[in-house]
């Protein structure tokens, strides 16, 4: 699943995953949208962008982990924001791990297969 309000980013991610990594992607635009229409599949992993309106990345991973089926999914940030001071709150509500924009797309797929890997979960 792929939380990410920005449109082309959506896209890349989307082809990316698709075409080069071989996933099958459901894809939101925002928190709101994904926490209103979670998918009855649960998602293997969880790709969430930070900063995006109505809803951020924050309060969508809290209201995911609110949902029984979606509490062990393991949430992987994708964020601009590059302080260590970031990562580490991130990490301290429960990211996985944290992907800077901009990423490589021909790369992304083997990083979340070695992120999934290192969760346990693959």
């Amino acid at each position: 699943m792929h939380v990410e309000d920005d449109p082309d980013i959506r896209e890349i991610t989307r082809m990316s995953l698709e075409l080069v990594g071989g996933f099958n992607v459901v894809q939101f635009k925002c928190g709101k949208d994904a926490i209103d229409s979670l998918p009855s599949e649960v998602p293997d992993l969880i790709l969430l962008d930070v900063m995006m309106p109505i809803m951020d990345g924050m309060e969508t991973l809290k209201r995911l982990r609110q949902v029984e089926a979606y509490v062990d999914v393991p949430i992987i940030f994708v964020t601009a924001k590059t302080s260590r001071a970031d990562f580490g709150h991130l990490r301290a509500i429960g990211a996985q791990d944290i992907i800077l924009k901009p990423f490589e797309p021909m790369e992304l797929p083997e990083q979340l297969r070695e992120i999934w890997k290192n969760c346990g979960t693959a």
